[in-house]
C-alpha cells in the first residue's frame, strides 16, 4: 500500500468556492466523484507523471484501488454511468486530488469543469482557455503567461506519412513523454542489422505472425516463467508490448526525408497565426492532406479572439504536451507570468477518445480544465 497523503497547509481561501459558482453559473453542474476510485483506469490511461505518483490499495476483494489523482477520468467515469451518457452535459467540480510528491503535500485542491458531447470544437475550445484565464484572474493574476499546443496536429501529420502502422502508434503514444519523441526517430534512422538488441532474433521471429497466434504463444510462455505481472503490466499488456516490439523491429528504417518533415513540424512555434502559416507551407511543401485540422486550428483561433483574447501574446509550440496520454487535440497551461512557481496555475485539454477507451459505445466529444487552488492562491494578490 503506498504511504499515506500528507495535506496542504494552506489555510482555506473563498475564492475557490467563488470560482466554482461562476462555473455553475455558467451551467456547469456540480459534481463529486468519489476520492476512492478503481486504479485500473487511471493506471491504463493517464501520463507517466501521474500513474508513478499514485497512492494504490487494494480492497477486501483484491482489487487494486486508488485515492482519486485525476478528476476527468472520475468525472467521466460517472457521467458514463448517468442517465445523461452519450448527450451534451458540463460538470464543474471542487475538491482534494491526491499524488505523491516528494517536496510537498500530497493532497492537494483543485477546481475545474469538464464538458462532454458538444460537437462545436473550435467554440468549446476557446470557452475552456477563457474559463481558465477567468480563474487566474479572479486570484488577481490578470495576464498568466498561456501556452498551447495541439496533438491533433501531430497525430494528422504521422497519419499522412508512409510509416509501418507499430511506427505511428509508438509516435504518438511517446509525443507526451519527454525525451522518447527523440530517441524514436533516432531508431528509425537506424539501418536494419544496426544497434539489433540480444533478443532482436526472437522479435524478428515474431514479425509477420499471426497476431492472435502469437499473443497466445507469448502468455502462455510468461505463464509458464511464473509471471503475472510486471510493473503494473498485466500478462496480456506484456506480450502487446512484446509484440509492438517485433513489429517496430521489422521496419526499423526511416527515410531521411520523413525525418525531416517530422523535425520542421516539431521545431514550429510562435503565436498560433503564425503557426498557422508555418502549417500551411509544410503542408504543401511535403505534399501533405492537412487541411481539415488546420481549418480546426485555425477556426479555434478565431473563437479565441471573439472572446477578447489577443492571440498575439499565446506562446504556441508543435512539440508542446501536458504529458496526459488521454489529450487528442488542443492543450494549455496557465503559468505565472512572474516565474514563482514553475508549474502551470490552470491547465487543460480535449480528450475526445478518453470516453471510448472507458466503454462509450460511440465517440464523445470532451474538453476540459483544472486549476491548482494552492498555486493561484500562492502566486495571486491576498484574499
Amino acid at each position: 500500500m503506498s504511504p499515506a497523503p500528507t495535506k496542504s497547509s494552506s489555510p482555506p481561501d473563498m475564492r475557490a468556492d467563488t470560482l466554482v459558482g461562476t462555473y455553475e453559473r455558467s451551467g456547469y453542474v456540480r459534481a463529486t466523484p468519489a476520492i476512492l476510485q478503481p486504479a485500473e483506469p487511471f493506471l491504463d490511461l493517464s501520463g507517466e507523471d501521474i500513474r508513478r505518483r499514485m497512492y494504490l490499495t487494494t480492497d477486501a476483494e483484491g482489487r487494486e484501488m486508488c485515492l482519486r489523482p485525476d478528476f476527468t477520468i472520475a468525472v467521466s467515469r460517472d457521467y458514463l454511468a448517468s442517465k445523461s451518457a452519450g448527450a451534451a452535459a458540463q460538470f464543474c467540480y471542487l475538491g482534494p486530488i491526491f499524488r505523491q510528491h516528494a517536496d510537498g503535500a500530497g493532497e492537494v485542491p483543485q477546481a475545474g469543469i469538464e464538458s462532454f458531447g458538444r460537437r462545436d470544437i473550435a467554440a468549446a475550445d476557446a470557452e475552456m482557455l477563457s474559463l481558465g484565464l477567468e480563474a487566474t484572474m479572479l486570484y488577481g493574476i490578470d495576464e498568466p503567461d498561456i501556452r498551447m499546443g495541439d496533438v491533433g496536429l501531430f497525430a494528422a501529420l504521422i497519419a499522412a506519412l508512409d510509416l509501418a502502422p507499430a511506427w505511428k502508434r509508438r509516435l504518438l503514444k511517446d509525443f507526451n513523454r519527454a525525451g522518447r519523441l527523440e530517441r524514436d526517430l533516432d531508431l528509425l534512422a537506424v539501418a536494419n542489422g544496426h544497434a539489433r538488441s540480444d533478443h532482436q532474433g526472437v522479435l524478428a521471429a515474431f514479425a509477420g505472425s499471426d497476431p492472435q497466434a502469437a499473443r497466445a504463444l507469448v502468455t502462455d510462455l510468461l505463464s509458464i516463467a511464473g509471471i503475472n505481472a510486471v510493473g503494473g503490466r498485466s500478462v496480456n499488456e506484456i506480450a502487446e508490448r512484446f509484440l509492438e516490439q517485433a513489429a517496430l523491429g521489422a521496419s526499423s528504417v526511416l527515410p531521411g526525408e520523413t525525418r525531416g518533415i517530422i523535425e520542421r513540424f516539431l521545431a514550429i512555434a510562435g503565436d498560433p497565426d503564425e503557426a498557422a502559416e508555418q502549417f500551411r507551407l509544410l503542408a504543401r511543401d511535403a505534399d501533405l492532406e492537412l487541411d481539415a485540422v488546420l481549418d480546426l486550428f485555425e477556426s479555434r483561433n478565431g473563437f479565441i479572439e471573439a472572446r477578447g483574447i489577443d492571440v498575439a501574446r499565446i506562446r504556441f509550440a508543435a512539440s508542446f504536451g501536458i504529458g496526459l496520454d488521454y489529450y487528442t487535440g488542443f492543450e494549455f497551461r496557465l503559468h505565472d507570468p512572474d516565474g514563482r512557481i514553475d508549474r502551470p496555475l490552470v491547465a487543460g485539454g480535449r480528450y475526445d477518445q478518453l470516453l471510448t477507451r472507458l466503454g462509450a459505445k460511440e465517440p464523445i466529444p470532451a474538453v476540459g480544465l483544472g486549476a491548482w487552488i494552492d498555486r493561484l492562491t500562492a502566486c495571486g494578490s491576498p484574499a
